[in-house]
């Protein structure tokens, strides 16, 4: 088997949450900070978004693949995913990701193929598994939307 490399450059300047950086990945600069609500600068994204953001956009991914191979309609996933974090601020720890897609231009009366497709792509996301054994990583609510709505 082969070994992928994957790379993220940063900067960061100030201490802890006082701080801010820039990442830079895919050729593009994101700024990053501590967010407000953990007494950050909230400036850009945040960590926390950051690792949503990698379990959201494997999972979308990985779901829509399963749901073509099923021989689904589907147009798009869109997605929402939420995340939690536990025991704040004495013992911060991200306790909960919950991935609540919807799957556009689906067949409303295939809900239950669509529900387990979704559960499946949570099973094999790769992101996903990579996270799954130290937080709860839940499918919560799944929409099925017509093509012309």
């Amino acid at each position: 088997m082969a070994e992928l490399a994957f790379h993220v450059s940063a900067v960061w300047t100030g201490s802890g949450r006082d701080g801010s950086g820039t990442l830079a990945l895919g050729g593009q600069s994101i700024p990053y900070s501590a967010p407000d609500t953990m007494g950050g600068k909230g400036e850009g994204t945040s960590p926390e978004q950051l690792l949503l953001a990698a379990v959201t956009s494997c999972y979308s991914g990985t779901l829509f693949r399963l749901v073509q191979r099923a021989g689904l309609p589907i147009t798009r996933v869109d997605m929402q995913t939420d995340g939690t974090v536990s025991n704040y601020p004495a013992a911060a720890t991200f306790s909960r990701i919950t991935v609540n897609p919807r799957i556009v231009g689906g067949d409303a009366r295939k809900l239950g193929d669509y529900r387990a497709a979704a559960v499946a792509a949570r099973d094999q996301c790769f992101i996903g598994r990579t996270v799954r054994d130290y937080l709860a990583y839940e499918v919560g609510r799944v929409e099925v939307q017509p093509a012309s709505v």
